[in-house]
């Protein structure tokens, strides 16, 4: 049965190239995640030869000492700035077996095929290869999402697409058949004056809505939006709104990774470990 796609595919990618020209003063989201990437890929003590870029933005991760390294972006403006391929996540243009590492930070909540694209990195991927992926978590925006839902409460409309939850992203990489599988999640709090500082923010990081069937904004929304935005404003003028980063970590199987023991197979009993 054929994935329903939710988001339109070329809106998508006329937004990152929109981005492009102006992406470094929007890129804070990423850059954290990338910061949490990096420390995770710091504790893991092997050299990786071949690198997978996916979603690449401006190729700013630096990629471990040695290793070459293939950018992907589904923005033409990115993919050419860095010399890299123009794809879609949920359709790699890689063949199996083709890296020990994969990277992608900030593009797998808006791709229509999570499932599939997971299932194709961890194809893309030699046994015991590692991906380490980022995106924003389903508990992100939450002050803008009620405050359109405020101005539009009598015809609501999506104003913004589905986030996948950190329980949601580790079972969607039990279901890619992924090894070892880690998903963790980390806040971020930005501090807005107003509703069209933050909307500029998501245009300028390519986040904005790309739902397939969305409905414009008109001036009356947005000003109803902005008001009750504003109506969450700290005493200084400001409003928090909180972004949550969820982060994945997953192996490629390999005969020699760790196995769980198999079940009943114990020789001691918890009640004996606690003393009981």
């Amino acid at each position: 049965m054929d994935t329903p796609e939710i988001f339109d595919r070329a809106a998508r990618r006329q937004r990152r190239d929109r981005a492009a020209a102006n992406w470094r003063d929007h890129d804070f989201l990423r850059a954290a995640m990338l910061e949490g990437i990096a420390d995770r890929l710091a504790s893991v003590k092997r050299d990786f030869r071949d690198m997978l870029d996916l979603g690449c933005f401006d190729g700013t991760f630096a990629s471990p000492p040695g290793a070459a390294v293939t950018r992907i972006d589904a923005g033409a403006a990115f993919a050419r700035r860095v010399g890299g391929i123009q794809a879609d996540e949920d359709a790699l243009p890689v063949a199996p077996d083709s890296f020990d590492l994969v990277v992608s930070a900030g593009v797998l909540d808006s791709v229509n095929d999570v499932p599939g694209a997971l299932t194709q990195i961890r194809r893309a991927l030699r046994p015991d290869g590692l991906f380490l992926g980022a995106f924003i978590g389903g508990s992100s925006l939450s002050v803008a999402r009620a405050a359109f839902r405020e101005a539009e409460a009598d015809r609501p409309a999506a104003r913004f697409h589905p986030m996948v939850d950190v329980r949601s992203a580790g079972d969607l990489l039990v279901r890619a058949g992924f090894a070892l599988p880690v998903a963790d999640s980390e806040a971020l709090t930005v501090r807005y004056p107003d509703l069209f500082r933050l909307i500029a923010d998501l245009r300028g990081m390519a986040a904005s809505n790309v739902l397939r069937g969305r409905v414009p904004l008109t001036r009356a929304t947005i000003a109803a939006a902005a008001s009750a935005f504003a109506g969450h404003a700290d005493p200084d003028g400001r409003v928090s709104e909180r972004f949550e980063i969820v982060f994945l970590t997953g192996w490629a199987p390999s005969s020699d990774q760790p196995k769980p023991a198999k079940r009943g197979s114990a020789t001691a009993s918890l009640a004996s470990a606690l003393g009981r």
